[in-house]
């Protein structure tokens, strides 16, 4: 293991490694240093404008990307579990670009790179779990084409934290909280429980991950004199992509704190 002196340097060193793996043990060994102490100083990052990738899988646009099916075979299965890694290691370097691009600012405290070294760790551990499994039916990460289209919301947003705060976690990571409990429905329609209870383990940890979105967002809000919900819907149509679509999930998202009043006027079909 490479040892870091600031946390934006072990949070850029993610985001420079290319090997899946690695780059989950990279996000680990560096939650670990920093709760331990090893690493105590936040430092200032210089990260790249897009992180390193294995050279598998293939990446396409997501309009090209095959519909999933979740039938008693093992394919749809597959397909399933691969493109949920994928959007974990995806996940791993969002939390790294967070850090090493924003938690050196001089009005964030400490906690804020807290909450986000254990967003980091979480992903890894869920980018693990999801490739254990797929391991489970004779399958890796990078059998199969992934959409390219995730990082999108890191390039747009790269120069304000607020505009990231609303699209990565308010509004990416809570669409999570809207499908997987139909993913584990399904799971365990076709019994495979072990899948069911890894997105059950994601799903539980994504509420918390949205809940740290939100703080910070109403954190930044209140230091600059804006009214979070207005500020959030303003950002999310200026930087989002895609549709805030319905139906939400209302329990999970107001587990994490996340009131309809944000999100609801923007929903669309």
């Amino acid at each position: 293991m490479i040892e870091s002196s600031t946390l934006t340097d072990a949070a850029e060193r993610i985001l420079r490694t290319a090997a899946a793996h690695q780059k989950a043990e990279a996000a680990r060994n560096m939650a670990a240093a920093w709760r331990r102490g090893d690493i105590q100083a936040v430092g200032i990052g210089d990260p790249p404008d897009r992180p390193a990738r294995p050279a598998s899988p293939k990446l396409t646009r997501p309009g090209d990307m095959p519909r999933r099916r979740i039938n008693r075979g093992t394919k749809g299965r597959i397909a399933l579990l691969h493109a949920l890694a994928h959007i974990e290691l995806n996940a791993i370097d969002l939390a790294a670009d967070i850090i090493t691009r924003f938690a050196g600012t001089a009005d964030l405290p400490r906690a804020f790179s807290d909450d986000w070294v254990g967003v980091a760790d979480d992903e890894a551990r869920h980018f693990r779990m999801l490739t254990d499994r797929l391991s489970n039916f004779d399958a890796a990460y990078g059998d199969l084409p992934a959409h390219d289209g995730l990082w999108e919301a890191a390039t747009d947003t790269a120069n304000d934290l607020l505009a990231r705060l609303a699209v990565v976690p308010m509004v990416l990571e809570a669409r999570g909280l809207d499908v997987t409990p139909a993913m584990i429905e399904k799971l365990e329609a076709v019994d495979d429980p072990e899948s069911a209870a890894v997105l059950r383990v994601v799903l539980e940890e994504e509420i918390r991950h949205v809940g740290i979105g939100r703080h910070w967002f109403e954190f930044l809000c209140a230091q600059e004199g804006r009214p979070p919900v207005e500020t959030f819907q303003t950002l999310v149509r200026r930087h989002f992509k895609g549709q805030v679509k319905a139906p939400f999930n209302l329990e999970s998202r107001t587990a994490a704190g996340f009131d309809a009043a944000y999100y609801v006027p923007l929903a669309g079909g």
